[in-house]
């Protein structure tokens, strides 16, 4: 049953001890950063500790924050004046002295944003978001295609301030929904999707995958459930309140690729980190966290505060698990490419959708 879980917001998360971390796990981590699996342990322990620690740290800069990364095996804080500098190295993380701040990075990408709302960007246009390493909004634009039309809209995104133009194997995205077929999914109409993580009461994934109200069937085609919240687009997140005598446990599956995961919190990642995701169609993939706050564009519409990875997905992993170590990520949403030749993939935040709906993440 691919029913994956998540632990509780708010709670720390445990030290990821040899005890926790699987083998498999070890190994797919190994393979996605070429490391050895002594590294690949390090990596993960340096991950957990930077994942923790970002909140305080960013607290400690305040106004003066401007966005977080993992690097070299630490947390770096950028912040744009020499106080809040030093309030974030007594935190134990790095800090980078900038120019612009994170609530300046984040205006400007918020008026692209209403520019995408009235219609005024360009099609070849895939994405956008803050970048607290240049200190610009990156603007994802695919090759080959910057016309007239594309360089009248760089132009009045200049206005707003710094933009960085990316074009290096940008395809525009799309929802990774697929039409039914054999595996270990779950079943909406005549679109399946993956299960992301367990919730009292249900489980979360993409909103793309059904409307309010809509009937859910399980792998096996028995009634699972009901959709008992949606958003899409704007948002692509949803969550299913389940029945008929299903129920929900802190795993997410490693589909024998690597062990079954349990989960124990949803501490957001920094920038940098490696994630690794679950889907029905594709199974088990690593890669590293890219971007935070990025606006991407499908055929159906905008959506808002995405993480961008550099893991690979195909249609019917919408809506599975993202999770870095033992902590929750998000839940698949869409992107380009496949996992024979190799893609990007985005995911909606997993705590924003337990906020929206006030749901409490099961967690072992």
């Amino acid at each position: 049953m691919a029913l994956v879980l998540v632990g509780s917001t708010f709670t720390a998360p445990a030290q990821a001890s040899a005890q926790e971390l699987s083998p498999g796990l070890l190994s797919a981590m190994s393979s996605a950063f070429g490391l050895t699996e002594q590294q690949a342990r390090l990596r993960l322990e340096k991950e957990h500790r930077a994942s923790v620690l970002a909140p305080r740290a960013e607290a400690e800069a305040g106004t003066a924050h401007a966005g977080s990364w993992f690097e070299d095996n630490r947390l770096v804080v950028a912040v744009t004046d020499r106080a809040a500098a030093g309030r974030v190295e007594a935190t134990g993380a790095v800090a980078k002295l900038v120019t612009r701040s994170a609530g300046s990075m984040n205006a400007h990408k918020n008026r692209l944003d209403a520019l995408s709302a009235t219609g005024a960007v360009p099609a070849a246009v895939a994405s956008w978001h803050p970048d607290p390493r240049t200190g610009t909004v990156v603007v994802n634009v695919e090759a080959g295609k910057q016309t007239a039309e594309v360089a009248a809209f760089l132009d009045r995104a200049r206005q707003f301030g710094a933009i960085s133009v990316n074009t290096d194997g940008v395809r525009q995205p799309q929802p990774f929904a697929a039409g039914t077929v054999g595996g270990d999914p779950y079943y909406t109409g005549n679109v399946r999707c993956s299960i992301g993580f367990s919730v009292h009461g249900g489980y979360v994934t993409a909103g793309h995958c059904g409307g309010n109200g809509a009937a859910v069937y399980g792998w096996d085609r028995s009634f699972q459930g009901n959709f008992a919240g949606s958003s899409f687009p704007g948002n692509d997140y949803a969550w299913v309140r389940t029945g008929g005598g299903w129920w929900t446990v802190p795993v997410v599956l490693g589909w024998g690729r690597v062990s079954d995961v349990l989960v124990r919190g949803s501490w957001e990642a920094p920038v940098g980190t490696s994630v690794c995701r679950s889907g029905s169609t594709t199974k088990w993939h690593c890669g590293a966290i890219q971007s935070r706050n990025e606006t991407i564009r499908y055929a159906q519409g905008d959506v808002h505060q995405m993480a961008g990875t550099s893991v690979c997905a195909e249609g019917g992993d919408s809506g599975g698990s993202f999770i870095t170590g033992d902590q929750a990520q998000g839940v698949t949403s869409g992107g380009y490419g496949n996992c024979s030749s190799g893609g990007r993939t985005w995911f909606q935040p997993i705590n924003e959708i337990l906020n929206v709906y006030g749901l409490r993440l099961h967690t072992a």
